[in-house]
């Protein structure tokens, strides 16, 4: 005699198998579906934009929908960059706010004395075994000369205190700087640059723009160094 238990157990089992046919046999339809709807929907294109008199081969058909659709991936794409680029955009104006009444170096070659200080930057493109900073009044004419000594690759920040090469100090007022640099006997390239404070920054489609003080406005990524 079969047991009850035995006779849920197979029931069970064969309802599993009619579902799977059921299933297996509905993705078939579905899949036989989606190709139909693909087969009408390139008869119906083909038929929509074919030349009676010089109908095209369902290959021509196929390479040019492929050819939309690839066009259109491309605008999609294009679309979805743009909203990442004004994304990340946005996100480095808010970053750059940090730096509204610091100091920073960029590319310039004046430097602003006040009352005995003055603030500049130097760059060297590889280290240097001398460097000297001749600082020059609105005529030309040299009126400092700082000894700087040996100095590695990079930015530095350079101070002056005013003091003349006679022995007195300068006057307040706005001097321009060079920089010379000797790397075993050769002179080697070197930069000056200009120290301004950052008053306000500006968002724009191409990165954030800071203000400067006297020395304009220049981009983000022209700051050499925040001091």
């Amino acid at each position: 005699m079969i047991s009850a238990t035995q006779d849920t157990g197979s029931a069970s089992a064969l309802i599993s198998s009619l579902n799977a046919k059921r299933n297996a046999a509905s993705n078939t339809e579905s899949s036989v579906a989606t190709t139909e709807d693909r087969f009408l929907k390139l008869l119906v294109t083909q038929m929509k934009n074919q030349d009676p008199l010089n109908p095209m081969d369902n290959a021509q058909v196929t390479s040019q929908m492929a050819q939309l659709s690839t066009v259109s991936g491309i605008d999609k794409l294009n679309a979805t960059l743009q909203a990442l680029s004004d994304s990340m955009s946005m996100g480095q104006s808010l970053s750059a706010t940090s730096m509204i009444g610091h100091g920073v170096l960029i590319s310039g070659s004046t430097i602003t004395l006040q009352d005995g200080k003055a603030i500049g930057g130097i760059e060297l493109t590889q280290p240097a075994d001398s460097v000297k900073v001749l600082i020059q009044d609105a005529a030309g004419n040299t009126v400092s000369t700082l000894q700087m000594g040996p100095q590695k690759a990079g930015v530095t920040p350079l101070a002056w205190d005013g003091q003349t090469d006679a022995g007195s100090p300068a006057v307040n007022g706005t001097y321009k700087f060079s920089v010379e640099a000797m790397l075993a006997g050769n002179k080697i390239d070197a930069n000056a640059l200009t120290f301004g404070m950052v008053n306000a920054v500006t968002p724009g489609t191409n990165g954030a723009t800071l203000d400067v003080g006297s020395a304009g406005s220049v981009a983000l990524s022209a700051v050499k160094q925040i001091i």
